[in-house]
């Protein structure tokens, strides 16, 4: 998955997760809360993958910029 997909699912996935949550709450169900609370954590997780590949491309790209002036 690309690094903006990534991003992208992740929030998704805190979005939803945070709504499990509240539902979860608001019907007393201690099972939707803490799926919620996971749910959101595998968004976390989704976006820093994102934000990593981000990162990488980056330097990537600045180290290709760096040896192409060199020529």
């Amino acid at each position: 998955m690309s690094s903006t997909g990534d991003k992208a699912s992740g929030k998704l996935n805190q979005a939803v997760g945070k709504a499990k949550e509240g539902i979860g709450k608001a019907v007393g169900s201690e099972d939707l809360q803490g799926e919620g609370a996971a749910q959101q954590v595998k968004g976390h997780a989704q976006e820093a993958v994102g934000k990593g590949k981000d990162a990488i491309k980056d330097v990537a790209n600045k180290a290709a910029d760096k040896i192409n002036k060199a020529l």
